[in-house]
């Protein structure tokens, strides 16, 4: 593969390439005046800090500072090199780019993975949909009701029931197989002698990254052969913890929908599709992390789970609800009927009742939570009543809204006719007892707790340094004032990174480029000049602005040094004991500030 596209072809994906709707396919973006807001994909946040403005073709985080435009976007978020980010970048823009094919002896070992992969998916979409080794398979889909349109909708395959069926085609494509058992596709043989399919006699499932691409399977056995699910071992191209089921193709009924149905298996999401439910996705068998609520989050604020009914179903909903709580989610709980799944209500009840009586009627998240704690307690015996109220009245403290917590409150003293005031008294009082213990182990982090004030007072930056930003902010966006500042200051800016940044500017104009904020970025090299360079392009500046503005500014910076030397004589005069020194040094400070005017 070529490591240089020219720079003409990297403008031309540039150009053809919306950050919003880049940006889109991986945070759900609301528009707000010019820019859009959403929450950030780089740190963990509840309120939306992370802004994109399609003008200047940038995006940057005031939360985290992370910033850049559609080409380091790609890079931080997904490991990518420049050169992968604009191939990306120019197959979805649907840009021919020289020596594009993956296929070379010098492609990373991720590239040649995930190649692999997509590879493996069509093999196994073939062996179950057109040849003779695949009736097995058939046969058992047809068994479980999937229907054509579902098999083509989620690629499903057929692994053969042979040892080397995927080895053999590898290894005519050139494949590294060693680099194959790491991505999790082949075994090696004990005896190290060679190697076998991982993926034997199952009904395969493709899994995809959130954008598409198969980077890992499940595969269901179709006998008796244990274990009844096997899915890929995580690699490094594919991490159970941050992968969900289905979003790539669940996006748009997401994003329209501004909510998503969460099962615990891709099966249940296969049925549900079916069943014309297009917004859904699952984990991988595993318990819901906080890496994948907050890529729920990022998509939807609205979650249903809808997992099984069992005993362990039951909490792993309960443990997944309070993260994606946690993450700012609103949930809903759906309650299957005792001893079915999704996939198998569905297949007994039908489409329109999996809608209308499961997902239709889901409960609120506290209801869900009274109900789920109430199991397994006795409410005639007085310990356990008592037990199960101070339960409910811990989780009801929780609630944001007042009217929410009275809501409840009024529950719990009509069944068990309490007093409501007592109520409110203890819960309030485990209120109190919450932020106190919350308080101490933040600080025992070592993480004090920030006021408000002293927020707001970390934003005050002095006005030299402010100068510097407005000025550069303006430099960024007009040559005319880039030549004016070179002429005058040239690159005596008081901050390193601004000189630096200073420094580009003259450079990048010097070489004819017209003022484009992402394409200067796009030539830093420097990461934390790129965050600075990218929150200057974001700022909101008077576009009517004078000239004399921008002399202030400069005037600022010019006399910086000086007034930093004057305040140092003036500590010096007032420490200074003798009072002939010091009246020489206040001769010295007055001599300094006429200078100064």
């Amino acid at each position: 593969m070529s490591n240089r596209i020219p720079d003409e072809k990297v403008e031309q994906v540039r150009r053809s390439s919306d950050i919003v709707e880049v940006i889109s396919d991986y945070v759900q973006l609301k528009k707000q005046g010019r820019q859009y807001i959403g929450l950030c994909p780089f740190h963990g946040e509840k309120s939306p800090s992370f802004s994109v403005s399609p003008d200047k073709q940038l995006y940057h985080c005031f939360g985290c500072g992370a910033g850049g435009n559609v080409f380091s976007f790609l890079m931080e978020l997904e490991g990518l090199t420049f050169i992968e980010s604009v191939r990306k970048l120019g197959e979805r823009a649907n840009i021919d780019l020289p020596d594009a094919t993956v296929q070379s002896p010098v492609a990373g070992p991720q590239v040649l993975m995930r190649s692999a992969h997509e590879l493996a998916a069509k093999l196994y979409y073939h062996v179950l949909t057109l040849t003779e080794q695949g009736s097995e398979g058939r046969s058992y889909v047809k068994k479980r009701g999937f229907t054509k349109e579902q098999i083509e909708h989620f690629q499903i395959g057929f692994a053969p029931d042979r040892w080397d069926a995927l080895v053999t085609i590898l290894t005519k494509r050139n494949f590294s197989l060693e680099t194959m058992v790491q991505a999790s596709l082949l075994g090696e043989r004990e005896s190290k002698d060679g190697y076998y399919d991982r993926f034997r006699n199952r009904l395969m499932f493709p899994i995809w990254d959130g954008q598409g691409h198969v980077i890992a399977f499940g595969g269901r056995s179709i006998s008796d052969e244990k274990p009844k699910y096997l899915n890929s071992s995580d690699s490094p191209i594919f991490h159970k913890g941050k992968t969900l089921y289905g979003l790539h193709l669940a996006r748009p009924s997401i994003r329209k929908l501004g909510s998503v149905v969460l099962f615990e298996g891709y099966v249940d999401v296969i049925a549900a599709w079916g069943a014309g439910l297009s917004n859904t996705i699952a984990t991988l068998g595993t318990a819901l992390t906080e890496e994948q609520a907050k890529v729920i989050r990022r998509n939807a604020e609205n979650v249903t789970i809808c997992y099984d009914s069992d005993k362990a179903g039951t909490s792993a909903a309960f443990r997944s609800a309070g993260i994606l709580e946690q993450v700012g989610c609103t949930v809903k709980v759906a309650q299957m009927p005792e001893g079915l799944d999704p996939d198998d209500y569905i297949r007994t009840y039908g489409a329109e009742s999996f809608k209308s009586n499961v997902i239709g009627e889901s409960l609120t998240l506290m209801s869900f939570k009274m109900r789920y704690l109430r199991k397994g307690k006795n409410m005639q015996n007085e310990a356990e009543r008592m037990s199960y109220i101070e339960d409910v009245l811990t989780e009801i403290s929780t609630l944001p809204r007042a009217v929410e917590r009275d809501h409840y409150l009024r529950q719990i003293a009509e069944e068990f006719s309490l007093s409501l005031e007592a109520l409110k008294h203890e819960q309030f009082q485990i209120y109190r007892e919450k932020r106190k213990q919350d308080k101490s182990e933040y600080q025992s982090k070592g993480r004090p707790i920030q006021s408000r004030k002293s927020l707001e007072a970390k934003k005050l930056l002095p006005a030299h340094q402010n100068a510097e930003r407005f000025l550069l902010a303006h430099m960024m966006r007009d040559v005319e004032v880039t030549e004016l500042v070179q002429e005058r200051i040239g690159g005596s800016f008081n901050i390193d990174e601004h000189q630096a940044i200073a420094a580009h500017l003259f450079a990048y104009f010097g070489e004819g480029h017209e003022a484009n904020p992402s394409q200067f970025i796009q030539g830093l090299q420097d990461e934390k000049l790129i965050r600075i360079a990218t929150e200057l392009a974001m700022m909101s500046l008077n576009d009517d602005f004078q000239e004399q503005e921008l002399l202030d500014y400069m005037k600022l910076i010019e006399t910086y040094p000086k007034r930093i030397q004057i305040q140092q004589k003036e500590l010096e005069m007032k420490r200074e004991k003798d009072p002939l020194e010091a009246a020489k040094l206040l001769m010295e400070i007055n001599r300094m500030k006429q200078e100064l005017h």
